[in-house]
């Protein structure tokens, strides 16, 4: 919530105005418009009325079901171009709470959705599908769609805290083991992880218009941090993409050329890829974990490392600096001095 500004404030791109009715309840009311000037007058006319001795009528919120907010919240992830990345979590949301009211959502209730989920899913899959549900009410309540209370009674629901300390690598040698045990679809997007360190959801719905092979860089629009993100193609990659059948009619870099869609998944064919190569404890996101593994050991610094993950903060690159302890060893030499016999041990405590 934005920061509060004489009863007005702001929910995305929505002003809200807040005031106290004439019976002294606090009433918290939508302008429905992304306009300060409006809420101003909004809240201007509401005190008047109130002053006057007037009981303002709040208009009631008729009951939408999750599977509504649903639909809406599909299109909405669709025009910001993130529905690749969300569509899974939104899916087992629906399935969980398809037909529920969304006034009927309490606090007790997705704790007991957290705990179910957590008896078959990792913390991080369980943080990443609460953090999905809260945001859908965000938006639920800048559509009017339901109550600002309930929305608070899901962000009550604390997130359960992530053991992020697995780092799944691979050598050169296992990374080309890898690469010469994909199939024919598979061998261009696995390269494409290890050279470009890009999420799973963004090579499959990588377009051709968001590559310029001319200049050297792919374009990512909208990534996980809802920014855009420009990564450097090299020499190894620019091949693999200039040897791909290009069609005028299907805009996806990987697609299934039985449909011209993308892949929808490729778990099955990844999994039997990484048996041939005898690969074991292995998942796709550990690609990227190995493009910024062997950069980090190849010397390159960890702010560049983070630009080129697209990381939001250094704290989350740095899981990798322990990979390169000669930056270490580097950074004492410095203050060497040769010891020989023109410098005795008196003469360097000087």
């Amino acid at each position: 919530m934005a920061k509060r500004t004489r009863g007005i404030y702001r929910r995305g791109n929505i002003w809200w105005v807040m005031y106290a009715n004439i019976d002294s309840t606090m009433i918290y009311e939508s302008t429905h418009s992304s306009k300060f000037r409006d809420a101003e007058l909004m809240l201007h006319k509401r005190k008047a009325d109130i002053q006057a001795g007037k009981q303002v009528e709040v208009k009631r919120i008729r009951t939408h079901t999750f599977n509504e907010l649903v639909e809406e919240y599909k299109k909405w992830a669709e025009r910001q171009r993130c529905f690749s990345s969300k569509i899974f979590l939104i899916n087992q949301l629906a399935n969980k709470f398809g037909r529920l009211p969304l006034r009927r959502f309490t606090t007790m209730l997705v704790e007991q959705y957290q705990t179910e989920r957590l008896q078959r899913n990792k913390p991080a899959t369980v943080n990443r599908l609460l953090a999905t549900l809260s945001h859908m009410f965000t938006k639920a309540v800048d559509w009017n769609m339901v109550e600002e209370e309930t929305l608070k009674q899901i962000r009550k629901v604390k997130m359960l805290q992530e053991n992020n300390k697995r780092l799944r690598y691979l050598s050169k040698e296992e990374s080309q083991k890898l690469i010469n045990a994909c199939d024919a679809h598979l061998k261009p997007i696995v390269i494409t992880a290890l050279n470009t360190g890009m999420r799973k959801g963004n090579i499959l719905n990588l377009r051709w218009e968001h590559v310029d092979l001319k200049n050297g860089f792919i374009l990512l629009d909208v990534t996980k941090n809802g920014e855009r993100h420009e990564i450097p193609i090299n020499n190894t990659l620019r091949t693999v993409l200039q040897g791909l059948t290009r069609r005028l009619d299907i805009p996806y870099v990987f697609h299934d050329k039985t449909i011209g869609k993308p892949y929808r998944d490729i778990k099955k064919s990844f999994a039997s890829a990484l048996r041939r190569a005898g690969i074991h404890d292995f998942h796709f996101h550990d690609l990227r974990h190995s493009f910024a593994s062997t950069l980090v050991m190849a010397g390159i610094d960890i702010t560049t490392i983070k630009e080129l993950l697209n990381h939001k903060s250094l704290t989350m690159t740095l899981r990798y600096a322990h990979l390169a302890p000669s930056h270490k060893i580097k950074a004492v030499e410095v203050l060497d001095i040769p010891v020989n016999e023109k410098h005795t041990i008196s003469t360097l405590a000087l």
